[in-house]
């Protein structure tokens, strides 16, 4: 069981989607937690992979590579 307070201006715009779509506040905001859930997760995953993956390269190198 979650409760949380919004406020009145994000309360009235769900309200209205609510009304508009004929569903429920609650069922939209379970709908938009869980997709920015999914998102978060995902960005998470893929920044820990590419720090996993991640190979430097020295300074001296890239320098070299661009005749600096």
């Amino acid at each position: 069981m979650l409760a949380i307070r919004l406020p009145d201006a994000i309360e009235q715009r769900l309200a209205a989607l609510a009304s508009e779509t004929g569903r429920t506040k609650t069922a939209l905001a379970r709908e938009a937690i869980l997709e920015y859930i999914d998102d978060l997760e995902d960005y998470h995953l893929a920044e820990a992979r590419a720090r996993r993956n991640r190979k430097t390269v020295p300074l001296e190198d890239v320098e070299r590579e661009l005749g600096l």
